[in-house]
């Protein structure tokens, strides 16, 4: 008897499997995200972003960072790159708040 109940849990496992998102109904279609404008790279943007990597993995390669010149590799490589998005920082908070006064 036991292998007649093992076809039927089978069985109906199967036609669980078959029916039960039948019967659940169809799933509405997923929604697209969309960001703000404020999240939209412009080219310029993205420009920025990959000189940001490259830049400090050019010079890491040609200055062999592996051999010891950690020190330029932080002013020459690092350096330039942080000093730029800080700027970049400092510029867009300027731009941000050009019609209020005060610190807020």
């Amino acid at each position: 008897m036991s292998g007649i109940n093992e076809i039927l849990i089978i069985v109906l496992i199967i036609l669980g499997i078959l029916f039960v998102p039948r019967m659940m109904g169809k799933p509405t279609a997923p929604q697209q995200v969309s960001f703000p404008k404020q999240f939209r790279l412009s080219g310029l943007m993205r420009l920025v972003i990959v000189i940001s990597v490259l830049w400090p993995l050019g010079f890491a390669v040609f200055y062999r960072l592996w051999q010891g010149h950690s020190t330029a590799f932080y002013v020459f490589g690092l350096g330039p790159v942080i000093i730029g998005w800080c700027l970049f920082w400092v510029m867009t908070g300027f731009t941000k708040n050009k019609g209020r006064r005060g610190i807020s």
